[in-house]
């Protein structure tokens, strides 16, 4: 009974759009109506956004992008004036996508009750129908829906309200911010197929700061590293800083770039970039050559405020798309031509890994007056502001990023058949690949060996990160079996895959402990025969004796029997049969590319 009157409830608006009908409904959302004392849980969040689509079909439809570990939907919301409802259908509306997140740290939870302000205002209130004019507005109204639902007074020590909100970490304790890379959650993996499809122009990822107290209400961050084409961070400057967030700012509020803290307990010594990289929501939106912008909201403001603050940030951005979307789409395309034609250019190169600059700029920073008290507590100080006195700052803003690692871009890379993790990775993000049929022989490739790897002691996201390790260059022919995949880089999701098969990229497969295994030693001699295989190699290779006796110099490996014999059977040939280090993943010229191609039909 309850579904047939929803569905005639719906047939009637439907007829009628945002009327008269829905006119006499009481449209206030769960936290306004708590006085934003409270957030509602996700069935009342659901229930709300359920009755708000109904209530105006012709503007919003409530969808699903997946399903959590624990069986709740992934909601996805999309607004649209003329019902373009569908990728396909927003890609040919010429209109700007932008796509809005909320809820990735699931007590950071003000981009949740601001899409159900603001999605009610563009439709059944019709208080701002024309943000809608020129964009299309595709909002996830919370992403980690478990982590939403751990909801308790606990979570968020530093925040202040609402009375409860949710964890931080999925049901599967990864923090889903750490993960667009290596994907481990199944949240980002159907979040990636969900992305892909709707390659949204502009990505806005909404949280709540921790840190020190000031006085913004809003602080902001934007990619400048090396993969976001030079275009699309143009389009990032004049867009925000010259027009989005004064308009944000004339509605009362105080916005600054993101307060990155190169001291907790000292405000004043500065500020930095902390160069997000691609396993961030806005890292990784960069790689696919799209803007972006992380929203961080000041965890001491009321509740209230800070919803406000997201409502009228994202509001602004929407109404900025009339005059605005036309040139970010323009960017953007730009940015896919020339990433797809790089490919071509031998001399190719792209950053993979970045570091905060040393060199700083001054920055005016809007903060309160603190003093350092001693503790008798912690043995240390700790630092007390005063918001009832205003202090300016001169403070150093270490905004640039620089490259630390910068690679070659070859024509396309070649991962073996055997490694089904890897091309299940590529797969994820979407990557275009290529699965050859027949056997490649004698293919000129280059390749990387690796060594002296080192990992973290700590898990990390669920994983040892490999933190350091030795790597060279080589060429070579190398015989592949049937079903390797080739990974043409002419194609716009280039950068991800770079990303991912480059070794020294920072977010890198290697990186995250996916190929772990190429370190491994599988086989190993009886000391015996080590013996033996050592008195052979010495009678063969006269020089060898020097090396050896100059090893023995160092007092732990003369005294190590396990090390001596070992120092002979890794320079063996039965060693080196075991590929340890052997970077499976190749590299290919536009020659060995169509050879390949040709070859592998």
């Amino acid at each position: 009974m309850v579904a047939a009157c929803r569905a005639l409830f719906a047939l009637l608006l439907g007829s009628v759009g945002a009327s008269a009908a829905a006119v006499d409904i009481d449209w206030t959302t769960p936290a306004e109506a708590a006085a934003f004392r409270t957030t509602p849980s996700y069935a009342q969040t659901h229930a709300y956004l359920e009755r708000l689509a109904a209530a105006s079909p012709r503007t919003l439809r409530l969808t699903r992008f997946g399903v959590s570990p624990e069986g709740r939907d992934l909601m996805l919301v999309v607004a649209a004036k003329d019902g373009e409802f569908t990728p396909q259908a927003a890609h040919a509306s010429g209109k700007a996508i932008v796509m809005v997140q909320s809820g990735i740290h699931a007590g950071e939870i003000e981009g949740k009750d601001a899409a159900l302000m603001l999605l009610r205002d563009v439709s059944v209130a019709a208080k701002q129908p024309h943000l809608l004019d020129d964009a299309i507005l595709v909002w996830l109204p919370i992403f980690n829906v478990d982590g939403h639902e751990n909801s308790g007074p606990y979570n968020r020590i530093n925040q202040l309200g609402p009375a409860e909100m949710g964890f931080r970490a999925t049901a599967q304790g990864l923090n889903l911010n750490r993960d667009y890379m290596k994907a481990d959650a199944p949240e980002m993996r159907d979040w990636l197929a969900m992305y892909d499809a709707w390659l949204p122009d502009l990505f806005l990822d909404i949280h709540t700061t921790d840190g020190a107290d000031y006085r913004y209400d809003l602080t902001w961050y934007t990619e400048q590293w090396g993969p976001l084409h030079p275009a699309v961070q143009r389009w990032q400057h004049e867009a925000f800083e010259r027009a989005i967030l004064p308009a944000f700012e004339r509605k009362g509020h105080r916005s600054s770039p993101y307060l990155d803290l190169v001291d907790h307990r000292d405000i004043t010594k500065g500020i930095g970039n902390f160069g997000s990289g691609p396993r961030f929501s806005t890292g990784y939106v960069a790689l696919r050559n799209r803007a972006a912008l992380l929203v961080e909201t000041h965890m001491l403001k009321p509740y209230a405020t800070r919803v406000r603050a997201t409502y009228d940030f994202v509001a602004a951005t929407l109404d900025y798309m009339k005059r605005g979307g036309a040139a970010l789409r323009g960017a953007i395309a730009r940015a896919d031509a020339d990433t797809v034609a790089r490919a071509g250019h031998a001399d190719a190169k792209l950053a993979v890994a970045f570091e905060t600059s040393k060199q700083s700029v001054p920055f005016t920073l809007e903060g309160y007056a603190f003093r350092h008290e001693p503790s008798a507590i912690s043995g240390d100080s700790w630092v007390r502001y005063d918001p009832k006195t205003p202090k300016t700052y001169t403070i150093p803003y270490y905004r640039d990023l620089v490259a630390t690692q910068t690679v070659s871009v070859p024509a396309a890379y070649l991962v073996p058949a055997g490694w089904t993790a890897v091309i299940a990775k590529l797969g994820e993000h979407r990557v275009r690949t290529e699965r050859t049929k027949a056997p490649l022989q004698r293919l000129a490739v280059e390749r990387y060996r690796l060594g002296a790897p080192q990992w973290s002691s700590a898990p990390f996201e669920g994983r040892h990160m490999l933190k350091d390790f030795t790597l060279a260059s080589e060429r070579a022919e190398a015989d592949f079996a049937a079903g390797a995949v080739l990974v043409p880089l002419d194609q716009p999701a280039a950068n991800v895959a770079v990303n991912l098969l480059e070794p020294r990229a920072s977010d890198s497969l290697l990186a995250w402990g996916l190929l772990d295994a190429v370190f491994e030693q599988k086989e190993y001699p009886d000391a015996r025969v080590a013996e033996r295989l050592a008195r052979e190699m010495l009678a063969q290779d006269p020089a060898l004796q020097r090396a050896f006796d100059e090893r023995l110099a160092d007092p732990a490996f003369a005294k190590s029997p396990e090390a001596r014999l070992a120092f002979f059977y890794e320079r063996s040939p039965w060693y080196a049969a075991q590929r340890i280090g052997l970077y499976p993943v190749v590299r290919l010229d536009a020659a060995a590319l169509a050879l390949a191609r040709a070859t592998g039909r």
